[in-house]
């Protein structure tokens, strides 16, 4: 029973991550209907910048986990701003090549910088350690991780379906036109989106750092999982992404513990199952059928 526990939760820690990711791919993709494959190099920049932050500056984990997310969603409102916009009226092909070339000139460039092996990243001293839950010992980052995680979802979900700055969100995602007439600038709110959602990946980098070695790839191992569990969910499915995604982190590492060598194509198997019975996932919006 108490492996299962460690499985459960440890399922939970990569959901945690999965949530995130799939958040903010879901929330770019309800807006402007791009399917943001730089996501994944958002995210190693996150655990990049925190880890800059204390190599070059000094700065802790608490400072890093407020500054890096920031950073990294500025850099993806200049990325809308510069680049992406100009493809919207084109087929969707284009912005996933834009993409795609986007991934790997920031991995690149990481690698120029810091090479190719991993990097250590310490956790705060007060995270450190592990905490007795009654049931198990867990190691207290890890469930920081967690809470993190479930707070940010939660409060994502409810701006945007409960508060009147998600229904201005809503209004520019199904008709801009109407709601340009109401004096909204439609072009400002979905950079803005943009950037929260790269903001979203950032936050998660910068969780995932003091528990996975910082990497130029970190970015490119995790993205393709992500999809599949956005492709579960339901695309542009804010709901439909945080659920599948703590949902598919547990069921992966219970799996995989039954069955190692299921671990890599658990998720995939998953996702065939899904779109066969349910195209449009299990969350989907109308709008992704």
């Amino acid at each position: 029973m108490t492996l299962l526990f460690i499985q459960i939760f440890n399922g939970l820690v990569n959901g945690a991550f999965y949530a995130l990711l799939s958040l903010g791919l879901a929330v770019i993709f309800g807006m402007l209907r791009i399917v943001n494959f730089a996501h994944g190099a958002l995210y190693m920049l996150g655990a990049f910048t925190a880890y800059a932050l204390g190599e070059r500056f000094g700065l802790g984990f608490w400072t890093s986990v407020v500054i890096a997310p920031l950073s990294v969603g500025v850099f993806g409102m200049l990325l809308e701003r510069t680049m992406i916009r100009r493809l919207y009226d084109l087929p969707a092909s284009y912005n996933l090549l834009l993409t795609f070339g986007l991934t790997l000139v920031i991995q690149d460039g990481v690698r120029l910088i810091y090479g190719i092996s991993g990097q250590p990243y310490a956790p705060p001293p007060q995270l450190s350690g592990a905490t007795n839950l009654g049931f198990i010992v867990f190691p207290t980052f890890r469930l920081f991780a967690i809470v993190v995680s479930v707070v940010i979802c939660s409060l994502t979900w409810f701006i945007i379906e409960r508060t009147r700055v998600g229904a201005v969100i809503r209004a520019c995602t199904e008709n801009p036109t109407i709601t340009r007439a109401f004096g909204i600038d439609v072009s400002l709110w979905v950079t803005a989106v943009f950037g929260f959602g790269s903001a979203l990946a950032g936050l998660a980098g910068v969780l995932a750092a003091p528990i996975y070695s910082v990497d130029p790839l970190m970015g490119s191992e995790l993205i393709i999982t992500t999809f599949a569990v956005v492709v579960i969910g339901g695309l542009g499915s804010i709901l439909g992404s945080v659920i599948t995604g703590y949902a598919v982190g547990v069921l992966v590492a219970i799996g995989s513990a039954l069955y190692p060598p299921i671990a890599n194509t658990l998720i995939f198997i998953l996702m065939a199952l899904v779109l066969l019975l349910r195209p449009s996932g299990l969350f989907g919006l109308q709008e992704a059928r």
